[in-house]
């Protein structure tokens, strides 16, 4: 037991490290005006998030049985006692622990949303979105899916977060972009590609304790989830390098890095329940099904200025309905046989689940801003985006501009 918590321990920290590495994929993505703006979003969820999930957010998402959305009895952790903070009396990891681990993928689920509407949303509307999004989108879909909620019960698999995180923020991002509208100068350059290849690094690292760490002990499962991880997302960049390669005839730094992330988005749901070769197609299929979603949203004049919808919500989606198709028992006994091994019921389920959860953090999303806006203004001014919403909004400069 003690060689599981050590584990968990060392996830939940590589966990907690993916907020500060999307911090800085995104920053380097920005605009040399917006750096500051985009990061602050990303870093005060470490904050808010925090203090939301030990009040309320842990007991909404993993209290109470069956439903939707849990209940109070959990909240402030006011009904455990120390000894049961502690308890490994049931074979599992600490309550306390599982509590922090979850906090981890609460922190870093909201902010992936921000890198969608960049330098076009004022602080004060950011943080009323960061709280109501949570308690409205995530914690049910944390509660429906793991909770012990509604999904769960009909036999619903999300074995990392491809429903919960991706395909929900995901979606949640293109309302958002569709709200508030596109950029006044959609051409402005990235600031730092080195600084978007260290977020991704930092983010891949990570990404190890948020999927291998899934299985909250180790064992078998643990093992295959990590691999499968970075035989993933590793196919994805060469398959996204290949194609943007061919059309574009030079190798792109920037599309290799964001090929990454796709196939790690891509595999979270099927991590620990598939076999190695079917991690590879995953991969193959993320790296181009999310490089094609990308086009479609250029074609469509979607200013999506990070990719956010194209990467995690195509990604989560795709991962999985794949999930569906590939799962292997024989992988993991706590999970069921896929469409390939004669159980097309269960790929339904899936379709149906992540196609509900995206239905409704889109719809949720575009009417809680339309509601935040009656009270505070969402879209910033002209004028403060013309300037960069670093001096506008925060006083601050990434850069001393006279040393560039």
């Amino acid at each position: 037991m003690e060689g599981h918590i050590g584990f968990m321990l060392v996830a939940t920290s590589l966990v907690m490290l993916m907020t500060p590495g999307l911090a800085f994929f995104y920053g380097g993505l920005a605009g040399k005006r917006n750096i500051l703006g985009i990061m602050i979003q990303t870093f005060v969820s470490l904050g808010i998030t925090t203090i939301l999930w030990w009040a309320i957010g842990y007991s909404l998402s993993f209290s109470g049985e069956g439903g939707v959305i849990g209940n109070f009895d959990a909240a402030f952790l006011h009904n455990f006692t120390l000894e049961e903070l502690y308890s490994t009396e049931d074979g599992n990891i600490p309550p306390l622990l599982f509590f922090t681990y979850q906090m981890m993928f609460a922190i870093i689920t909201p902010a992936l949303i921000t890198g969608a509407f960049i330098n076009r949303i004022t602080f004060k509307s950011y943080l009323i979105f960061l709280v109501l999004w949570q308690v409205f989108v995530y914690y049910p879909f944390v509660h429906m899916v793991w909770g012990g909620g509604i999904l769960q019960q009909w036999g619903v698999l999300d074995f990392a977060g491809g429903i919960v995180v991706h395909a929900s923020a995901g979606f949640a991002a293109l309302a958002s972009v569709i709200y508030v509208g596109p950029r006044r100068d959609k051409a402005s350059p990235a600031n730092s590609i080195p600084l978007v290849a260290i977020g991704t690094g930092l983010l891949w690292f990570g990404w190890y304790g948020f999927n291998a760490g899934s299985e909250l002990l180790v064992d078998s499962v643990t093992i295959q989830a990590f691999v499968n991880t970075d035989i993933a997302a590793s196919v994805a960049a060469i398959t996204w390098l290949i194609i943007e390669w061919s059309r574009d005839r030079k190798p792109k730094f920037v599309g290799l890095l964001t090929g990454i992330i796709a196939g790690l988005a891509t595999i979270t749901p099927a991590a620990g329940f598939v076999p190695i070769w079917a991690a590879a197609l995953i991969g193959l299929l993320s790296g181009g099904i999310c490089y094609l979603a990308v086009q479609l949203k250029n074609k469509l004049s979607w200013d999506d200025a990070l990719d956010v919808w194209g990467v995690h919500g195509v990604g989560g989606l795709l991962g999985t309905i794949l999930l569906g198709v590939f799962a292997s028992s024989a992988i993991n006994p706590n999970g069921v046989d896929g469409l390939i091994y004669g159980n097309s019921a269960f790929l339904i389920k899936q379709i149906v689940a992540v196609v509900c959860a995206s239905a409704y953090a889109f719809i949720f999303t575009y009417i809680m801003l339309v509601v935040i806006n009656f009270f505070t203004r969402v879209k910033v001014s002209e004028e403060h985006e013309d300037l960069g919403l670093d001096e506008a909004l925060h006083g601050e400069k990434a850069y001393d501009e006279g040393a560039l």
